[in-house]
């Protein structure tokens, strides 16, 4: 029987998507402070936090704040300032990554676990070393070693430090996510938390003979330009054995920005692999999950240099395709005598073929929409598009359900 089961932790974008997350099987979620974290568009308000790990606490989850930004003289007296408020709220960690940050949290935070961000380029147990010295708990390993350097980490740092590293989710063009494409073409800095995503824009190449200037010819490319900066996303859903083997402590899933809807299906896969190979090592059987993890891929999917530092097949060269085959359906509010509410978050029609996302389960239960009925006046209709914000309709489900769960609606 194997010992360590790792912590699953995942993104949230806000109290619901937090909710969403612990429900689906995470163990902890981490959380933007507005301007203080490389998402500021993800941020989440200090009333939010609070009711985050009140929420998270009662249910024995765990809650991790983020300040990891590279600050500015400037920003200080702010960091100061969210640094004794998450010390107050007894939050489980904060995630930074600035050496001058991690020495405001110290004095300002010291009841806090400092948890170094993947953005300090942790790649060799040297540097997790010296942060453990300099009052790190956990290091959050950039995506850029193979499991080789790893599990070489791994086994040669502190036994009280534990180690972080990324399994699904976008990956960066800059070294660990230290970019400064977004601030050069859009004024954005990805170091402040403003990032414009400009490694995902199409570009138009040219190249100009030496010899002959103003003679631009054009590099190939479709209609759409050439992504030549934008890569695939990470997905180590195949290499659950070596990872949990090696005794990594904590799997991270990105994405604070993504749908409660995605955030549902991708932890609801690594929840189920992690528990299923520690219960059955031997016949683990990754395609499963895979499969559920593809109805909710936004990008081709690529292991990175998990195996193979000389990999070359994770840029995504044509673009973004966001979920060909399904799409977020819904959201269960209220289950009812004889139907439940659901909010929809995209055209629904009798006759669609939905899913249900069922926590601990990576099987769907698909069914088909039999009748709807309009949530005010209870009149049957044919069809419902999203009008309004949470707008919601009635609807008869084939099994029991619990307020919260997903729907997914196939195309």
């Amino acid at each position: 029987m194997i010992q360590n089961r790792p912590e699953l932790l995942a993104p949230a974008g806000s109290f619901e998507k937090a909710k969403i997350a612990f429900m689906y099987g995470a163990d902890a979620v981490y959380c933007g402070t507005g301007a203080l974290s490389l998402r500021s568009r993800a941020e989440v308000n200090n009333n939010d936090l609070a009711k985050i790990i009140k929420y998270a606490h009662n249910i024995g989850k765990k809650v991790y704040a983020t300040i990891n930004i590279y600050a500015w003289d400037s920003y200080y007296e702010e960091i100061k300032k969210q640094a004794k408020m998450l010390n107050e709220l007894k939050v489980d960690a904060i995630i930074a990554a600035d050496g001058g940050v991690i020495d405001i949290l110290k004095e300002y935070a010291p009841d806090v676990e400092i948890h170094v961000s993947t953005q300090a380029n942790i790649v060799s147990y040297h540097t997790a070393n010296f942060w453990y010295k300099n009052g790190a708990k956990r290091v959050i390993l950039g995506r850029e070693l193979n499991k080789n350097q790893i599990r070489d980490i791994k086994n040669n740092i502190p036994k009280d430090m534990s180690v972080e590293i990324f399994v699904h989710g976008a990956i960066c063009f800059g070294y660990s996510g230290r970019c400064f494409l977004s601030d050069f073409l859009a004024s954005r800095s990805a170091n402040l938390g403003d990032c414009a995503q400009s490694c995902r824009w199409a570009y138009n190449v040219y190249v100009e003979e030496h010899n002959n200037p103003g003679n631009l010819m054009p590099v190939e490319y479709d209609e759409h330009g050439t992504y030549i900066f934008s890569s695939k996303d990470l997905c180590l859903i195949k290499e659950i054995p070596d990872i949990i083997d090696m005794g990594i402590d904590s799997l991270k899933i990105e994405g604070r920005l993504k749908t409660e809807y995605y955030l549902a299906s991708v932890v609801n896969a690594y929840k189920n692999a992690i528990d299923d190979y520690i219960k059955d090592p031997k016949n683990y059987d990754y395609t499963k999950y895979l499969a559920e993890l593809e109805k909710t891929k936004t990008r081709g999917l690529t292991t990175f240099y998990f195996n193979d530092r000389n990999n070359k097949d994770f840029q995504e060269y044509e673009g973004k395709q966001y979920n060909p085959n399904y799409e977020f359906g819904g959201k269960i509010l209220e289950n009812l005598e004889n139907k439940t509410i659901i909010e929809i978050r995209n055209k629904l029609t009798v006759g669609d073929t939905m899913e249900i996302l069922i926590p601990e389960k990576i099987e769907p239960i698909e069914f088909k929409i039999e009748k709807l009925w309009d949530s005010e006046t209870e009149e049957e209709i044919e069809t419902i598009n999203p009008g309004k914000a949470c707008q919601t309709v009635l609807m008869k489900l084939p099994i029991a359900t619990k307020n919260g769960w997903i729907l997914r609606r196939k195309k």
